[in-house]
């Protein structure tokens, strides 16, 4: 009682956001618990996390929509911009926005025109992606040794397809038994299309794919509409007819198929021939091909006897060449008498010209005697005179007279070398009467320049050395300006 007193301002009583929000979300799901909703849906977005958001809306207003992900993924129609449907669920709010939405329970489209609009939308998006070029379409097999057919298991269009095809030519065929009707069907005849398409190994792949249904309204071929079923239907390798409905309904798999059938058993009757009709064609054509072997082969035979009129015997065209052939032989016999007496004659020339061996190789054994004993005789001079020269040859006295020469060659250049270099010496200058003057640490000094008052310096005459202070230092003049004065000349003592 007291906490309802100090929530009261006078008469008022106090709510906070979230109560206020909360009662309204009570009262919008009291009053709308469930609401069918007929708009046009803008801003699709499914989230990543599974969940589909939009905006429905007409002239007059808009509303927030929500399909969480359990019911998405149930969704036999996804939504596009500008779809217009009907949307079943119920009405509540999202309190941290303050907006009220529609929480979607189920999706239809909005009457026939909603789906028309939708599946020429669809179509012309495929027929871009060039899902529907006649390039792409496939040859049908003449006579297919298996028939995989996609369908329903139950109903009667198996039984006319199998029907007909008992009538027409016995084929191996193979059911992929698929709904074709309802939820998830799209994908279950995706996914059977596809498996066809995979076979491999014990299980013979199919020679052509029938995809039927029976006829029904727009919305009962809607399935033969989805994209999924489309988009398999031109990856598949196995050529594929589809026979959904009857002659007037077409469906979005009619383009993509490599032949569409107006009904289940025309697909039956475009798979395969009419095996009578084939048996009584392959009759025919034998009987045909027979007969013109036999005209062909009467007319070669009336040709050729034709050429054998025209022709001379063949005794009379072999006289000639037998004649010929006898007087070359002849001709021949006499020429090779010829050569061989000819050959015998120059043969006989020839071998008179030549010596005989014996003669040859006496005149050449005399011919090397004589030159051995001509080579031994050059040897002995040879030796000879070799030996007379190293006879005269004393290479010990030789030897040591070369070495004195050396000897005395050097020593003859090292007093010349000597002399020049006592002649180049400072000392000798000394002898002429100049002095050296040096610094402490015996550095000869050049130039005034490099003295110092009070500096102590030695100098060296020929016979001795005297140390020396320096008191001062004239200014530099050029030789040729004034002439010394020696006896003016200041001690350095």
């Amino acid at each position: 009682m007291d906490d309802q007193f100090s929530r009261q301002g006078g008469n008022v009583v106090e709510f906070t956001v979230g109560e206020i929000s909360q009662a309204v979300k009570r009262t919008l799901e009291g009053a709308f618990g469930q609401v069918r909703v007929r708009g046009e849906v803008s801003r699709p977005n499914y989230h990543g996390s599974g969940h589909l958001y939009f905006v429905l809306k007409d002239a007059d207003a808009a509303m927030d929509g929500v399909a969480w992900r359990t019911t998405a993924s149930r969704l036999t129609l996804r939504l596009e911009e500008g779809m217009e449907v009907i949307c079943t669920g119920r009405i509540s709010s999202y309190p941290k926005s303050s907006r009220y939405q529609i929480v979607v329970e189920a999706i239809e489209l909005a009457g026939e025109g909603a789906l028309l609009k939708l599946l020429e939308d669809r179509r012309r998006k495929l027929a871009s992606e060039g899902l529907f070029d006649a390039d792409r379409k496939r040859e049908l097999p003449y006579l297919p040794e298996v028939i995989g057919v996609v369908t329903s298991p139950t109903g009667v269009v198996i039984r006319d397809i199998l029907h007909r095809l008992a009538e027409r030519f016995p084929r191996r065929v193979l059911i992929w038994p698929t709904p074709v009707q309802g939820d998830g069907a799209a994908e279950k005849i995706a996914a059977a299309i596809r498996g066809f398409n995979a076979f491999s190994g014990a299980v013979p792949r199919p020679d052509l794919l029938i995809v039927a249904r029976g006829g029904g309204s727009l919305e009962d071929l809607w399935q033969f509409n989805e994209e999924v079923v489309v988009r398999a239907a031109a990856e598949s390798v196995i050529p594929l007819i589809s026979a959904v409905g009857h002659e007037t309904d077409t469906t979005l798999i009619d383009f993509a198929a490599d032949r569409r059938a107006p009904t289940p058993t025309a697909a039956a009757e475009i798979a395969v021939p009419v095996r009578a009709e084939l048996h009584a064609a392959v009759i025919d054509d034998e009987r045909r091909l027979r007969a013109a072997a036999a005209r062909l082969m009467e007319e070669r035979r009336t040709h050729v006897e034709g050429l054998a009129r025209g022709l001379p015997r063949p005794v009379e065209l072999l006289e000639g060449a037998m004649q010929s052939l006898d007087h070359q032989t002849e001709l021949l016999s006499a020429a090779l008498s010829r050569c061989r007496e000819r050959a015998a004659a120059r043969l006989a020339a020839v071998a008179a010209a030549l010596r005989h061996p014996r003669e040859i190789l006496g005149q050449a054994a005399r011919e090397v005697a004589q030159l051995d004993g001509r080579l031994i005789g050059s040897l002995h001079v040879a030796v000879s005179a070799r030996a007379s020269r190293f006879e005269g040859l004393a290479l010990a006295p030789r030897l040591s007279a070369g070495m004195d020469n050396m000897v005395a060659g050097a020593e003859a250049r090292l007093a010349a070398a000597g002399k020049l270099l006592n002649s180049l010496s400072y000392e000798r200058v000394l002898d002429r009467g100049f002095a050296l003057v040096q610094d402490a640490d015996g550095e000869p000094v050049t130039a005034a320049a490099a003295t110092r008052a009070g500096q102590n310096v030695s100098i060296r005459f020929a016979d001795g050395t005297a140390g020396a202070v320096v008191s001062g230092r004239s200014e530099s003049r050029p030789h040729e300006a004034v002439e010394q004065d020696t006896s003016e000349q200041g001690s350095l003592f």
